[in-house]
């Protein structure tokens, strides 16, 4: 099962849940790829890359036809495997651009890899460009992380029409997997009223697992760690272990109908 990250603004979580939950599942004894597609690198550098091992890496394997298995490494986390982003991924936009069928270029390049893996993550950039759009036409299904304030709910509803017209005009069909609640703090005043009205719209799309903000999460990148190596005993490691319970029901499950997006 390929499942793309996708989120139109930065700070919501959302290389901190594809690094974890690519990790939680490889924990579980699953053949993970983690794809990083944000030239930011920052899935890749929080999983103990350094700078210097970034290339070659996703931009080589779309780019320039390096076959996709020259460019994966290995982690230290057994089971999980990165292709790893690199600033060349900054000029992607513009050289893909001018290719044809231009939003199909990552799903061809990885096909020689299709049997390897249990599971593929895509850590796509806080945009919907090219990259993006890539990833959620090379994907089975997508999900979306979403911090949990007044004005979320309507950015939410047009990304995920989005990603479905996408998909769908490139001929496959994409299942939307759910929102997942990120750095969620009950400390606020507003956060219980936003919970509430996101899952009274999304539903079932709603996971039922939510991130709480936990220092563990923000501390364990600057180490090169997925938060179950630098502190699995926290509510992090803990929230992002059932969140990969819950992507595994979904993976079991007949594909759900549908979301009618008003």
């Amino acid at each position: 099962m390929r499942i793309a990250i996708i989120s139109k603004k930065g700070g919501v979580g959302k290389t901190t849940t594809a690094v974890n939950l690519a990790a939680a599942l490889a924990l579980q004894g699953k053949r993970v790829l983690l794809v990083d597609l944000d030239p930011n690198a920052g899935a890749s550098l929080s999983l103990g890359l350094a700078k210097s091992e970034l290339v070659p890496g996703a931009a080589d394997v779309m780019l320039r036809n390096l076959p996709a298995h020259e460019a994966v490494r290995t982690t230290r986390v057994e089971g999980l495997a990165i292709l790893p982003a690199s600033v060349d991924l900054r000029s992607a936009e513009i050289e893909l651009d001018v290719l044809f069928q231009k939003e199909r270029v990552l799903h061809e390049r990885l096909a020689s890899i299709d049997g390897d893996y249990d599971f593929v993550f895509f850590d796509c950039p806080p945009s919907l460009g090219l990259l993006t759009r890539n990833a959620v036409v090379a994907g089975d299904a997508f999900l979306v992380p979403a911090t949990p304030h007044f004005l979320a709910l309507e950015g939410l509803e047009h990304l995920v029409a989005t990603a479905e017209r996408l998909s769908l005009g490139a001929g496959r069909g994409i299942r939307f997997l759910g929102v997942v609640f990120t750095g969620v703090d009950y400390r606020i005043s507003t956060t219980r009223g936003a919970v509430r009205r996101l899952r009274d719209r999304f539903g079932a799309r709603a996971f039922a697992v939510e991130i709480r903000t936990n220092v563990c999460l923000a501390e364990a990148p600057a180490f090169g760690q997925t938060v179950f190596e630098y502190s699995p005993a926290s509510t992090g490691a803990r929230a992002y272990s059932l969140l990969a319970e819950e992507i595994l029901l979904f993976h079991a499950a007949a594909e759900p109908a549908p979301l009618a997006v008003a």
